[in-house]
């Protein structure tokens, strides 16, 4: 089996966890890029990147350099942008098929777990997509004790369940 994780990530907590689980399932790993980076300005991006939210919207994305075709199962991961995904994950999602993929999502997110994980099983037509995982993380930065086990947890029955 094949895997490949693929990520957006704008403060780092998302990339962090991405590459845990790379490193953990022996899998490819890309992270997803607009075309356009957001402003570096803390507050334009977030205004920005509610705005989008907020309005479904799609901003464009570069291309990945892994072929979607070549891998059995997929990991995403988001942060939680106004209990959603982020916008460039949307992107992702609308651009790929996802049709006979095992798909495994997770979302980081600083205590508002929104509809990330229903929204990101409404884009995948066609897919088995496996229990979703939150990571929460504190104002510091930090994964909570809490999330910490219940992703040693996901990843153990990932491991038992797919990767036999």
């Amino acid at each position: 089996m094949k895997m490949l994780v693929v990520y957006y990530s704008e403060g780092g907590n998302t990339e962090k966890e991405a590459r845990l689980m790379a490193e953990e399932f022996s899998a490819d790993i890309e992270r997803i890029d607009t075309l356009t980076p957001y402003p570096a300005d803390r507050e334009q991006m977030i205004a920005l990147g509610q705005k989008e939210a907020e309005t479904g919207a799609t901003p464009a994305i570069k291309p990945l350099k892994h072929d979607l075709s070549e891998y059995d199962t997929i990991v995403i991961g988001t942060p939680t942008w106004w209990y959603t995904m982020a916008p460039a994950v949307l992107t992702f999602l609308k651009s790929y098929s996802f049709a006979g993929k095992t798909v495994l999502p997770f979302q980081t997110d600083a205590g508002q777990a929104g509809n990330v994980m229903s929204d990101i099983r409404r884009q995948l037509k066609g897919a088995m997509v496996f229990s979703g995982l939150r990571l929460e993380y504190d104002k510091n930065n930090n994964l909570t004790k809490r999330s910490e086990n219940e992703r040693n947890l996901w990843i153990d029955a990932v491991k038992k369940e797919l990767l036999k």
